[in-house]
């Protein structure tokens, strides 16, 4: 057995780890690096291994620093199987046809600014909308939470509730070699307990080795309860000031779930019925739709109440635009809105224009309601910049900033922590997925000596030696 890290080593985007066993070779993701335009190269550079040479991939979830690289890898030669959990399929299949034809949008536009400057040359997508049509050709068996997968002799797969967004699953690999079995749990990324949609994360099976995210390592979520009050006094403030709420989000869960606390906000009185909410994305309006398809993964109340009049994700000024024309109109509202858009770190999508017209508002406000990774205007942001550059303008930061971290669809310290403590017989944990803070706090609080940080390219062998 043999284990190496090729993404989200000392770092949060990009998650891919190969293990080699049994005389197969299995990806666990193949996700996409996001963040400052540096990150573009290792996108487009060596993945460190052989694509051709891989049998499987096994997917987490559908979030695209999981998957963003699959029609990359697929290009370059990998023949092999994908499985994942259906509602993750169905995500990733929506991820991944948004993010080539934001990539084949890009590369236009670099081709007109090389147009007017003839010394630069223009670089290609990443990988383009045909890329990602071959890729689905991939997609192989669908997992069953808690059903094991063979995935080759002497080699299987059972996928395990996360809890982090629909479909998302740690996956635990079984494989026997020279008659002696070695088991691996892979944890994806686990979910945050107490939110209303989702269930939580299963109870972790049994594993020799472990390959644990520690995005939120060294440091506690604030409670649900807490963070939806804040938000509702956020929103509150801001329409008595005669602004509008902005909130950058995640097209995948937290928009569903944002939608959710809204109408529950609406249905008892904390807002009026009048509020007016726009869901200006058109992935997150079809993945609101696929959230519907895929009642398995919700608290049974929440599921039976799909369709109806109680429906968690409708509420009565909720509008959904997709057009670019619908999306323009919306900053054309002096206040009392709420703007749901991606991206959630702002690195590109409608937000951006959403924040040129109401950062330098004073009576607006910004709500980041997630994750923000080193490098995006998002986390500039957050860590108080006075002025940021949207389309080549310098804008200053007047509105109101919210970081409100108990929406994150990510576990916090301590119940990392409480899932990695209830695996039996592990020899060895591998920190993946976290900033150093994270990871160094998180690894000072496990047993001495059993914890390796890997960095990127890193391989391992079965006593956890570097290779």
């Amino acid at each position: 057995m043999k284990l190496s890290f090729h993404g989200a080593d000392r770092g949060v985007t990009g998650s891919c780890h190969l293990l080699e066993c049994a005389g197969r070779r299995i990806l666990i993701d193949c996700g996409m690096f996001q963040g400052d335009r540096e990150l573009e190269e290792d996108n487009a550079g060596s993945f460190g291994f052989e694509p051709a040479g891989i049998d499987m991939v096994l997917l987490t979830h559908a979030h695209l620093d999981h998957c963003g690289r699959l029609p990359l890898l697929d290009r370059r030669g990998f023949r092999g199987e994908v499985i994942a959990t259906a509602a993750t399929f169905e995500l990733a299949r929506l991820v991944l046809l948004d993010s080539a034809h934001l990539q084949e949008e890009e590369a236009r536009r670099r081709a007109r600014h090389v147009r007017r400057e003839p010394l630069e040359t223009a670089a290609p997508p990443l990988y383009g909308m045909l890329d990602a049509l071959n890729t689905f050709q991939r997609f192989g068996r669908s997992a069953a939470y808690g059903q094991p997968i063979q995935l080759a002799p002497g080699i299987r797969a059972t996928f395990c509730e996360a809890g982090h967004i629909l479909g998302s699953a740690s996956i635990l690999v079984e494989a026997e070699e020279s008659g002696l079995c070695r088991s691996i749990l892979f944890s994806g990324d686990l979910g945050d307990a107490g939110h209303p949609l989702l269930r939580p994360s299963a109870p972790p099976p049994r594993a020799d080795l472990v390959v644990m995210e520690s995005t939120y390592g060294d440091r506690e979520h604030r409670s649900f309860v807490d963070s939806v009050e804040e938000l509702l006094a956020a929103v509150t403030g801001t329409f008595a000031r005669g602004g509008n709420v902005v909130v950058p989000t995640f097209a995948l869960e937290r928009t569903q779930e944002l939608l959710y606390v809204l109408r529950e906000g609406v249905e008892t009185g904390r807002l009026p019925r009048s509020t007016q909410v726009y869901l200006d994305s058109p992935m997150a309006i079809s993945a609101t739709e696929i959230f519907r398809h895929h009642p398995e993964c919700f608290e049974p109340g929440i599921a039976e109440r799909f369709g109806g009049d109680r429906d968690p994700l409708r509420l009565p000024g909720l509008h959904l635009t997709r057009e670019t024309t619908e999306s323009a109109a919306i900053n054309r509202i002096a206040g009392g809105a709420i703007v749901m858009a991606g991206a959630g770190m702002c690195t590109g999508g409608r937000i951006r224009h959403h924040l040129r017209h109401n950062i330098w508002r004073s009576e607006s406000a910004i709500v980041f309601v997630g994750f923000a990774a080193e490098g995006t205007l998002a986390r500039r942001i957050i860590d108080g910049a006075k002025r940021v550059r949207l389309f080549g303008e310098e804008i200053p930061v007047r509105a109101s900033i919210h970081t409100i971290n108990g929406f994150s669809a990510h576990a916090g310290r301590s119940e990392l922590l409480d899932w990695r403590r209830r695996i039996a017989g592990v020899e060895r944990t591998y920190l993946v997925h976290g900033e150093e803070a994270a990871l160094a706090s998180l690894a000072a609080a496990l047993p001495a000596g059993s914890t390796v940080r890997p960095r990127l390219h890193e391989s391992f062998d079965p006593a956890g030696d570097r290779q």
